[in-house]
């Protein structure tokens, strides 16, 4: 198969693409997404395939606003869930609702809930709109790998899988979606991402985060995800007298070491080097690029600092946790 990089500004290929049941990557504000119609069934499967993604991992389906949302549900919209679409909407929030009938198995995983969002990105807005129908999407890379937040990032990973790939820049967040589960009260995190704990308690009260041994509603909470192909060592400290011994022996061991960190940080390897920057918006944006980036020089491991459980850290702090072969707590 052939794939064509297409313009933000050429959108009726991939429409017709989609229409006819094939996958199409494309920018959201989180990630790029690989998407296909989100009613169809076999066009589903098609994004597992592209993926090589488990197939008891779910999909988000994603709508243009909350009358998309209640075609997609069995049950009444409950006030907690319309108090965070009517806050949070379009945007990087995932809601995870019963599950009308009408949706696939392959979409739910054979759950009997889904997960469902309204992006905010003009493209994936225009998508929607141009199908006419919920557009399942999970972020566009080969299952496990970092995800995208470039067309090109997607081409490396989705080059011969997939007819069309639409360009419309680097992603404004870099991270996927906040997912909660709304099914009832208290509303519990599943994923965090760029809408916070904190965020979200300001809206409807008490929020959980979800405990690991919990049913898998969500994408994301099973299996290793984002991983380079070096080994990926996240070192739980950005503080420089806790850390430089830390890499001095890990230098021992991998010679040629990556390194990511905030800013500032003494240490810098050159051309091994990705700066997070200053704070967790712009580290966030950068998480994934700087993994893509350092391993495609093949380090013999690449060594991440990251320190943070509030706010935006903490879904940093998600993501590197799901890459790490290994931590290390100074």
């Amino acid at each position: 198969m052939t794939t064509t990089i297409l313009s933000a500004a050429s959108l009726a290929p991939a429409i017709e693409a989609l229409r006819k049941g094939q996958v199409v990557a494309f920018p959201t504000e989180t990630v790029y997404g690989l998407g296909a119609d989100g009613l169809n069934g076999a066009a589903c499967r098609k994004i597992f395939d592209a993926k090589g993604r488990p197939q008891d991992n779910p999909l988000i389906l994603h709508v243009l606003d909350r009358a998309g949302l209640l075609d997609l549900i069995s049950t009444p919209l409950a006030s907690w869930t319309a108090a965070l679409i009517e806050a949070f909407w379009p945007g990087p929030l995932t809601v995870v609702v019963q599950a009308a009938k009408s949706i696939p198995d392959v979409v739910r995983a054979g759950l009997d809930t889904v997960a469902v969002r309204a992006p905010s990105h003009p493209v994936a807005r225009q998508l929607i709109a141009g199908v006419g129908s919920p557009i399942a999407a999970p972020s566009a890379n080969v299952s496990g790998r970092p995800s995208p937040t470039t067309a090109e990032a997607v081409y490396e990973d989705m080059n011969g899988r997939i007819p069309f790939i639409i360009d419309g820049g680097g992603t404004r967040l870099g991270l996927e979606s906040t997912v909660v589960d709304c099914i009832r009260e208290p509303v519990t995190v599943l994923r965090p991402g760029a809408i916070s704990v904190e965020m979200l308690a300001s809206v409807v009260g008490e929020v959980r985060t979800a405990k690991p041994d919990g049913p898998a509603r969500a994408p994301g909470m099973r299996y290793r995800h984002y991983a380079p192909e070096a080994p990926l060592l996240w070192i739980q400290s950005t503080d420089p007298g806790a850390v430089l011994p830390i890499l001095n022996a890990l230098r021992l061991e991998y010679p040629r070491l990556g390194l990511i960190a905030p800013d500032p940080f003494p240490v810098k390897e050159g051309s091994l080097f990705q700066s997070l920057g200053p704070d967790e918006v712009t580290a966030a944006n950068r998480l994934f690029s700087s993994i893509r980036i350092l391993d495609h020089l093949e380090p013999n491991a690449i060594v991440i600092l990251w320190n943070s459980e509030t706010g935006l850290g903490l879904a940093i702090t998600n993501r590197i946790g799901k890459a790490a072969t290994r931590r290390i707590v100074p």
